[in-house]
């Protein structure tokens, strides 16, 4: 639904050059024009007027002759030779060469030349001469082939006819049985006015060529389609009215030609196997004009149409037009007509495209003045910011003009709400600008007249001819103007009040801003009542809808006001907050005014899709944009729209939004959303949530943005419109819970306003129904109370006070039932009001039938449970039986057995202990069944004997899972000291053992053997300190105490013990051999570790170095992919050739304690295996804590040595003990860097494809488990832990 506006026109003065220009090319490295005369060749300027370089093809070079009746049939530059190819009618081919500007005669054709086409890579060159030949020679015109044009052959894709059956017996279609008594088609000559020479055009690719001639035996033009080898492909069919100009779309396979039927003129599309695929008709009869050329645009998107009048008129002069279309949607919409009038003069000689710039357009005129067009596509739509504005895009299709109102219905091009049909083709539209009355549309014609649409506020929108009722109002004409000004030279209307034009007209250095009024002495006529010359090319207009500012952008990328409401309007420069001078840095073909964080801002998208707010880039793969109201939409070629709150951000906070784009981080960004390839925004609906997109081909998508979505809900809420943002979240399945999420407190103090405005039961329960105990914006909340509905009107909301209810955090479904119950017992004698029966059956609809029986069974009212069991499916033979009895049993019993049904077994014990003595086994037998220790022992506290055996019987199933402790404890509270002994002792409880021993009471030898006893389990615990404690102080054993210290490396305590019971003789039998036994061992086991952890040190450099060449050579060689690419980082050891593998995928569903155990396993020290590196670290790891934890217990033996005279040893200890740790602290940033787990981004200049693939995955791969985290967390060195002896320094 794009239009083309016209961007910038560049016209030069008459060139001085002689003859009448006969062709023209574009050098595509500097833009420059070469043009060819009867005469010349010359290279002209079209940015300064000026001619850059010229040669003469007369005089002595001889190639044309020099009384001017020569002429050029083709031209071409080449830019790898840095010439010119021209081709005369002679039969010469002559290079020009740019810098030298020398001409020179690369071939001749004998029988002259007819026309000289170059392939798109410029590899070959295509000649047809005057014999009817075609020659096809390389770049270095080395001739390949010369056939003839005319072939009797098809060609190779010939059609393959299996003959089966005849034509009178075939299918034919709509045409019917009629069809096989066709005669054939009389063929009908060329046109009489077919200049009768060969057109040649290749296509985009360069691998085929087609040429259209006229046929020797019938006259008529056929077309042929042959290959890079000058190979016959394709013969079209016969074609009568086939006209001469001919045309391969660049990115296509369709070739345009023209076609004059009996009552229409066409222009008409083949495929290269010479078949009709399609057409469209031109505005004109039969026989009014003729088409001078066909020209295709280089990305395919525009088909330029040359036109030229049949008939001369009254004054002899032929009107000559370029019409310019393009499709969408499989229909062709004329989007420009540049209408030259009858003036010889003006008419064009020459038309081509530019090759770089798509939109270009360059034209010669028989007066040699060179014209350049500058289109951009921009979407013509209303721009209000009130819920007024109807969100209308006019669409131009030749004299009409396609008008759709978006706010209303969304109908798919080429169809429209409405269609406006002018007298002349539209070449610009536009919508005004004044607030409240954005739906105005003006547009500008080609015979220079602007016509003015207005809103028919009369029509009635429920009547219609048809029968149908209309959706929109369509505009009706309000007024026709006449301009004074040239209509061709007029570009980027702009309607910025109801009597005020601002208009643009442009030469090569300047700019005239023409401000258009009704004329006061001609009403029918706008004209010049002021205007402004800027200084520069200005390239597009944009006006504020807030501010009602006019910025102007120029080419050289400065930004300008206008300042147009002053009696003499004016320019000035474009300021930033800073008072800084704002401009763009590359030119926009599309603008908009926008105000970012308070500041007003011009944003710029560039045809090479990047989006600036004045000088800052903001992104640099956006395909379209939009600014309404507050909201900036951008769609991206990562296939996303991106809707942004401009006034909650900054530039810098816009650079930052966009630079993501659909990642893992993003899925939950309300912001974001994935969109269909390709997609462009049309425009969006004002303070509504819709966006219009249209697809690539022509199709329109309708979206409801979440960011615009949820603020118009925000502003419904805060307004307390509470039925509009219902109905819009219930259309759009938009959870409930905003309603009450938005505002809590407010939404509670305004309930009635909700059930009043909704106002339907249904509506209020779906509501209901939806709420859960989960937030949509932060903020954890209580369900809705019921008493705002209870007070309004309990009978007319009773079902949705029953939801409420049940849709509690909590279900409350014994309260639904008992007002549902009450509700049976007093019917209310409203007749509107809910039955019983009906409030039954919307509570089954919510719930279960079984739960709600359940529920019905535990609340003890034997009426509701029948009730509810006559609406379920329940046999009363199931029920009946089970209820009867339940109604004999004792009150108590009866809830017991009730709850145990219901496997409510605390409630039930609860009942049960209420129930008597004589069901205490029966309730001992629950507590065993369901383990209700606790609760039993709370309920029978005041009953000892009950408590007593609970209390047994609770320890028992303690020590079953090996809490003997705990069992101890209760047996012992419970006055059963012998059971507890024997428990704390297997516990090796010793204190507690002893303390419950000596309450039996024990006598004292059994007392020391109970200790002995647990001496000998503390010893095998290492806990020797306790256990010398028992054997001194309970069995009276202080040697065997002492000897436990000793064996435990209690220094200081063994000495103790050894002096206080007077046993210096152990001192010399025993302390001193066990000090230096135990000196040994700690020298020797420092010296294992100090050799291990060297050895894993070294072997982990090598890993690693192995590692980072195996993962360069799979990155930087291109090498085979890899499944095991990913672990090539940093933190791994993947080596290409490991024998070595491991799967995890049957251990996904252990426990915690085996995955541990299986990382662990991983972690093999083998060398080759996977992951060798982390194994080494972990190993290391292990070693350093081990020697490092041996600081108290190497502080202790030193001690005891230096007491005893043992200072040799003494040294020898805390010099290789000190050693050690230096060692290891040493070696922790080798072994730990600190960047061992970052890898970096493997992108840039020297990356390859490989590398960049897998950083992505790297980043994209899982967290690592906890494991490796553990392994590659460097360990701590406890330094604070004071061991060495000053006296041994």
């Amino acid at each position: 639904m794009r239009n083309l506006k016209l961007l910038k026109t560049l016209r030069s003065s008459e060139l001085q050059i002689l003859g009448a220009p006969l062709c023209l090319s574009v050098r595509s490295d500097t833009g420059s024009l070469l043009v060819a005369s009867q005469f010349c060749i010359s290279e002209y300027d079209p940015r300064t007027g000026q001619v850059v370089s010229e040669a003469s093809l007369t005089g002595p070079t001889g190639f044309l002759p020099e009384d001017g009746s020569g002429g050029v049939v083709g031209l071409q530059d080449l830019a790898e030779l840095e010439s010119a190819c021209l081709a005369t009618a002679g039969g010469d081919v002559v290079l020009f060469n740019f810098n030298t500007c020398q001409l020179e005669c690369v071939g001749s054709v004998d029988s002259g030349l007819t026309s000289m086409t170059w392939s798109p890579d410029e590899e070959l060159v295509v000649l047809t001469t005057g014999q009817e030949t075609i020659i096809m020679m390389t770049k270095e015109f080395e001739p390949i082939t010369e056939v003839g044009i005319h072939q009797d052959d098809f060609g190779e894709g010939k059609f393959i006819t299996v003959g089966w059956g005849k034509k009178e017996t075939q299918f034919h279609g709509s045409e019917g049985k009629e069809a096989a008594k066709k005669k054939i088609q009389e063929v009908q000559p060329a046109a009489d006015w077919d200049d009768r020479r060969p057109r040649v055009t290749w296509r985009g690719d360069g691998q085929l060529f087609a040429v259209s001639a006229v046929c020797k035996q019938s006259g008529n033009r056929k077309v042929r389609v042959w290959n890079r080898e000058g190979v016959l492909q394709a013969t079209s069919e016969t074609i009568n009215g086939l006209e001469a100009p001919l045309c391969w779309k660049p990115s296509g396979s369709l070739i345009a030609s023209c076609q004059r039927h009996p009552n229409k003129h066409s222009v008409v599309f083949m495929e290269k196997n010479g078949l009709l695929h399609g057409d469209f008709t031109l505005p004109f009869s039969k026989d009014q004009a003729k088409v001078k050329d066909l020209l295709w645009n280089s990305d395919s998107s525009v088909l330029a149409v040359w036109l030229e009048d049949m008939a001369a008129g009254e004054d002899g002069q032929i009107n000559t037009c370029i019409q310019l279309w393009t499709v969408g949607n499989y229909h062709w919409y004329l989007k420009q007509s540049l209408d030259f009038g009858r003036d010889a003069l003006r008419a064009p000689r020459c038309v081509c495209w530019d090759p770089e710039r798509p939109l270009r357009l360059h034209m010669l005129t028989h007066s040699w003045t060179s014209v350049t067009y500058d289109w951009s596509f921009t979407t013509d739509k209303s721009s209000g910011s009130e819920g007024s504005d109807n969100a209308n895009v006019a669409v131009i299709d030749g004299d009409k003009i396609l008008v759709t109102n978006f706010r209303q219905c969304v109908v798919p091009p080429p169809m429209c709400s409405f269609e406006l049909q002018l007298s002349s083709p539209v070449n610009q539209v536009t919508f005004l600008c004044q607030p409240q009355r954005t739906n105005q549309l003006a547009a500008l014609t080609s015979d220079g007249q602007i016509s003015l649409y207005v809103e028919d506020l009369g029509n009635d929108l429920d009547q219609s001819a048809d029968g149908f009722r209309r959706m929109s109002r369509p505009l009706v004409l309000q007024k026709t103007f006449r301009v004074c000004v040239e209509p061709l030279s007029l570009q980027q209307l702009l309607w910025l009040q109801e009597d005020l034009f601002v208009c643009l007209t442009s030469s090569l250095q300047t700019t005239l801003i023409l401000l258009l009024h009704p004329d006061p002495k001609d009403e029918d006529a706008l004209s010049v009542r002021s205007q402004v010359c800027v200084d520069g090319v200005v390239l597009s207009l944009a006006h504020g809808p807030q501010s009602g500012a006019v910025a102007l952008q120029l080419e050289d990328g400065r930004i300008q006001k206008l300042l147009y409401d002053g009696p003499a309007p004016s320019v000035e420069a474009w300021r930033d907050s800073s008072g800084r001078p704002a401009g763009l840095p590359a030119p926009c073909v599309q603008t908009a005014l926008c105000s970012v964080g308070g500041e007003a801002l011009l944003l710029g998208l560039t045809d090479r899709s990047h989006l600036y707010a004045a000088d800052t880039e903001l992104a640099s793969n956006i395909s379209s944009f939009a600014v309404c109201n507050d909201f900036l939409l951008i769609t991206t070629h990562s296939h996303t729209c991106r809707c942004l709150q401009l006034h909650t951000l900054t530039v810098k906070g816009l650079q930052a939004a966009l630079v993501s784009d659909g990642g893992q981080n993003d899925q939950n960004d309300e912001t974001l959303r994935r969109v269909e390839r390709g997609s462009r925004i049309v425009t969006v609906v004002p303070h509504d949530t819709r966006v219009i997109l249209q697809m690539p081909r022509g199709n329109l998508e309708t979206v409801h943005h979440r960011a615009l979505l949820l603020a118009q809900l925000r502003t419904w809420l805060d307004s307390l419109r509470f039925k509009d943002a219902f109905e819009c979240m219930k259309k759009l399945r938009i959870n409930m819970n905003l309603i009450y999420d938005h505002n809590p407190k407010v939404f509670l103090e305004n309930i009635q306003t909700f059930v009043a405005q909704l106002n339907s039961i249904s509506h209020i329960n779906l509501f209901l129904t939806e709420l859960k105990e989960e937030d949509t914006t932060g903020s954890m909340y209580p369900p809705p109370p019921p008493t705002a509905m209870e007070a309004m009107d309990p009978n007319k909301f009773f079902l949705s006070i029953l939801t409420t209810h049940v849709k509690k955090s909590i279900p409350e479904l014994e309260v639904a039932l008992q007002k549902v119950h009450e509700l049976r017992v007093n019917p209310p004698a409203d007749p509107g009001s809910v039955s019983a029966e009906e409030a039954l059956k919307y509570l089954l609809f919510l719930v279960n039938v079984n739960d709600l029986y359940e529920h019905s069974l535990g609340t003890y009212d034997f009426d509701l449970v029948l009730m509810v069991a006559e609406k379920s499916q329940k046999d009363p033979k199931e029920f009946l039986p089970f209820l009867n009895m339940l109604k004999s049993l004792e009150p108590n019993y009866q809830r017991y057995s009730i709850d145990k049904h219901l496997k409510r077994y605390r409630k039930a014990l609860q009942h049960l202990s209420r129930a008597g003595a004589e069901h205490f086994p029966e309730a001992l037998q629950l507590v065993k069944e369901q383990k209700l220790y606790s609760e039993a022992l709370r309920l029978y506290s005041a009953d000892p004997p009950h408590y007593k055996a609970l209390s047994c019987v609770y320890a028992d199933h303690l020590m079953q899972n090996q809490q003997m402790e705990q069992a101890g404890l209760l047996l012992w509270r419970c006055g059963e000291p012998a059971a507890a002994l024997q428990a704390f002792a297997s516990a090796s409880c010793w204190r507690n053992a002893v303390c419950a021993a000596q309450q039996i009471p024990l006598p004292p030898d059994q007392i020391a053997l109970l200790a002995r006893d647990l001496a000998e389990k503390l010893i095998e615990q290492r806990r020797h300190s306790e256990a010398a404690l028992l054997l001194d102080q309970y069995a009276k054993d202080c040697e065997e105490a002492i000897l436990a210290l000793i064996t435990g490396s209690v220094w200081d305590e063994a000495l103790r013990l050894i002096y206080m019971h007077n046993r210096q003789d152990i001192t010399e039998t025993n302390l001193k051999p066990a000090l230096l036994e135990a000196f040994s061992t700690q020298i020797g086991f420092l010296e294992v570790q100090v050799a291990t952890f060297t050895r894993h040190r070294i072997r982990l450099s090598v890993v690693r170095e192995q590692k980072e060449k195996h993962r360069l050579d799979m990155l930087d060689e291109d090498g085979p992919d890899c499944p095991d690419a990913e672990l090539y980082s940093e933190a791994s050891s993947v080596m290409t050739g490991s024998k070595y593998s491991h799967s995890n995928s049957r251990i996904s569903s252990r426990s915690s304690k085996n995955r541990r155990k299986a990382e662990r396993k991983k972690l093999s020290l083998k060398e080759g295996s996977p992951m060798e590196d982390r194994a080494l670290m972990y190993a290391l790891g292990e070693i350093f804590t081990t020697v490092d934890k041996m600081r108290e217990e190497v502080h202790g033996l030193l001690k005891a040595l230096v007491l005893f005279h043992f200072e040799r040893q003494a040294e020898k200890l805390q010099q290789v003990y000190e050693e050690s740790l230096q060692t290891m602290e040493a070696a922790l940033p080798e072994v730990w860097s600190d960047g061992q787990n970052v890898q970096p981004p493997l992108t840039g200049p020297n990356s390859t494809a490989n590398s960049i693939m897998a950083s992505f995955q790297q980043q994209q791969s899982p967290a690592a488990p906890q494991q490796a985290a553990d392994v590659l967390a460097p360990p701590k060195m406890r330094n604070g832990v004071k061991w060495k002896l000053a006296v041994l320094s």
